[in-house]
């Protein structure tokens, strides 16, 4: 069975045009749905077929590969998003899972870099070479704007003004937000693009403001492994990712102050519940002071 049998491909394009979902959030969803195709194909079950029981079997062969419980619970959510399409879409009877739960995840605090390590890693690039101009500008600026990877390597240059101290970026589901950023940030980034961006266009005509060594726009991956560069350079044990320094962006902000909606707007956040897990680091934090620095403690 197909994926483009089944309505895969028509629920992806669904997702891509209607509900406006990032290159990558399409691909997640196509590698767990072609996970379920391949499932039924095996069963013999035509979609229009599945039941509850059939989709509770492909939740079991998840565990048993040894996935966690999260990975399941994203899997879970991809097969029921497709299937409610099928359903409104009146190709299939009913919704199969609509009786189905979530497994339960315990939430995990977000891990944070303190002010130390976030210093020794802005401090690492060698800033004599275009390479090193820009991953200092894309490193302070993702410490000060809280971006997302996919959005920071999105940047185009008409998406700065530092005039005003703003950038805009497109976020997930293609909304776009302004997110202030930080003078010294502005000062090396304008550095960059007034420098060593064009040294490393090498006479290209390219319209983002990070790109690599052959002049083309930085992927995600890249700039990963940039980052995980820096981190060993630094000194930082952690493995590094651009999450964790988001994290620390937000974090950051709230040590000295930030109130929790400003926050949610900066980090592009939809609902306010998904900041307020800032609030429980700032909770547990408090703690670990209290219980060292305590003399009854």
């Amino acid at each position: 069975m197909s994926s483009r049998d089944c309505g895969i491909e028509a629920f992806l394009s669904f997702a891509r045009v209607e509900k406006g979902l990032a290159e990558n959030s399409i691909e997640s969803y196509r590698r767990d749905l072609v996970g379920l195709a391949t499932h039924l194909a095996r069963l013999r079950k035509p979609v229009e077929k599945v039941q509850k029981e059939d989709v509770r079997r492909f939740l079991e062969t998840l565990y048993a590969r040894g996935l966690s419980a999260r990975s399941v619970a994203r899997h879970l959510a991809a097969v029921r998003n497709f299937f409610r399409f099928m359903a409104r879409e009146r190709r299939i009877p009913s919704d199969p899972t609509a009786e189905i739960q979530s497994p339960e995840i315990g939430r995990s605090l977000p891990k944070y870099l303190t002010a130390a390590e976030i210093e020794a890693l802005l401090g690492a690039p060698n800033t004599s070479n275009p390479a090193g101009a820009r991953d200092k500008a894309m490193l302070e600026l993702l410490y000060a704007t809280g971006l997302r990877v996919s959005e920071l390597v999105g940047l185009s240059v008409e998406d700065l003004d530092f005039n005003l101290g703003v950038l805009r970026c497109r976020g997930k589901g293609n909304k776009e937000r302004l997110v202030p950023v930080g003078k010294s940030a502005l000062r090396v980034v304008e550095i960059y693009a007034r420098e060593a961006r064009t040294k490393l266009l090498r006479g290209k005509c390219v319209g983002s403001l990070f790109v690599n060594h052959s002049g083309r726009t930085l992927t995600r991956v890249g700039f990963w492994k940039i980052l995980r560069g820096y981190g060993r350079a630094a000194g930082i044990r952690t493995p590094l990712t651009p999450h964790l320094v988001r994290h620390s962006f937000a974090t950051h902000l709230l040590e000295r102050g930030a109130d929790l909606r400003s926050i949610q707007l900066m980090l592009g956040h939809s609902d306010i519940s998904t900041t307020q897990i800032y609030t429980h680091v700032m909770k547990e934090r408090l703690k670990q002071v209290y219980h060292e620095h305590h003399p009854r403690a």
